[in-house]
């Protein structure tokens, strides 16, 4: 029997969780139907115009991109040569395209985890986080022999997601004090005055999930009256750069290097005579990690797309850059990317299409 979309996308988000994507980042299935059948699927860096003829010449049943095709919000999909107008065409042919992107970048073994490697840093580690999506924490107050049932309800309606992992919780006994007015029916205690145990259970949820968790916290909780809170939380960042070292190395050599190993033309910031060993890469636009980096210890700093500005600012810090374009510092991630598309589905294609201004 065939896979569906839904589930090479659920294997892909099982390796590259979406949850730990930028918050602005349309990771996902992006149009298609979900329950599906899947035979083909294609992998590319982005769909242009180039890889939407191939897709359309001979369509597969899914495209995995790493960049996002509709990346800005649209109100119609009609025929032409923007990013709607290749959507509409895809729609059309009946293919459908996910993304991965930033949750493909901070996975390990992922976008960033590939660029390390190809410029050959030594035990690199995280930095730079990249914050995901609105998410909440519910609190509610249990007692001891109903936790289990009320935090599986909510972990069934979504609540307690963290990466990989599923139905996570907190617990912390403690005393409950409440009185329990004329006409209450307490499940604990009497009416009156009353101390009784009670379990303080702590579960994260996602913003789109939080009315489901709420409600089947209320549907699961022994109590007529259930307390709870709603907390809004900033938590479980992504690292979308790592940082590593190499042996000492002059920073042109070192750039020469990087243009070896990623293609194209490499702009560089710095002393080229200067010695360099302790390196920062971010794959795509990683200007706006510079600071990150520097405090992080970087002599210098591998990623696309640095501004004049940013660049000064790096060099009045004592930190080099090494600018080989966006497309090349994500180029060994791709290659990761079909590599692991293949392990899920054996007829994967890859398109093989790159932007002209890549290479150059």
């Amino acid at each position: 029997m065939a896979k569906t979309i839904g589930a090479v996308l659920d294997a892909l988000a099982r390796r590259f969780p979406p949850d730990k994507a930028a918050g602005w980042d349309p990771v996902g299935l992006q149009f298609g139907d979900a329950a599906a059948p899947v035979r083909t699927v294609a992998v590319c860096h982005e769909v242009t115009q180039a890889v939407s003829a191939l897709v359309e010449a001979d369509p597969p049943d899914l495209v995995v991109a790493y960049h996002p095709l509709l990346f800005r919000p649209t109100t119609r999909l009609v025929e032409g040569i923007d990013a709607p107008g290749r959507a509409f065409r895809l729609i059309r042919a009946g293919v459908a395209v996910a993304v991965v992107h930033t949750a493909f970048d901070v996975a390990r073994g992922g976008a960033a985890d590939a660029l390390a490697e190809a410029v050959g840093l030594e035990e690199p580690v995280a930095f730079g986080p990249v914050w995901g999506s609105e998410s909440h924490k519910i609190v509610t107050f249990v007692p001891p022999g109903a936790v289990d049932d009320v935090a599986g309800a909510m972990g069934s309606a979504g609540a307690g997601v963290v990466g990989n992992y599923r139905h996570c919780s907190f617990r912390v006994a403690g005393e409950g004090a409440f009185f329990a007015g004329e006409g209450t029916t307490p499940t604990l205690g009497d009416p009156g005055a009353n101390r009784e145990t009670e379990v303080r259970l702590e579960m994260a949820v996602s913003a789109d999930r939080l009315d489901a968790a709420v409600a089947a916290l209320v549907a699961a909780h022994p109590y007529e009256e259930p307390a709870y809170d709603v907390y809004a939380r900033r938590a479980e960042a992504g690292m979308v750069g790592r940082i590593g070292t190499v042996s000492p190395v002059s920073l042109e050599r070192f750039a020469e290097r990087v243009a070896e190993g990623l293609g194209g033309v490499v702009r560089r910031a710095g002393d080229p005579n200067g010695q360099v060993s302790r390196i920062a890469v971010v794959p795509g636009s990683g200007g706006e990690f510079l600071e990150q980096a520097a405090a992080a210890g970087a002599d210098a700093v591998v990623t696309g797309d640095v501004s004049h500005h940013r660049a000064r600012a790096a060099l009045d810090r004592g930190m080099a850059i090494v600018d080989p374009g966006h497309a090349a510092t994500e180029r060994p991630g791709v290659e990761r990317l079909y590599a692991a598309v293949g392990e899920i589905v054996p007829d994967v294609r890859d398109l093989g299409v790159d932007e002209p201004w890549s290479s150059v």
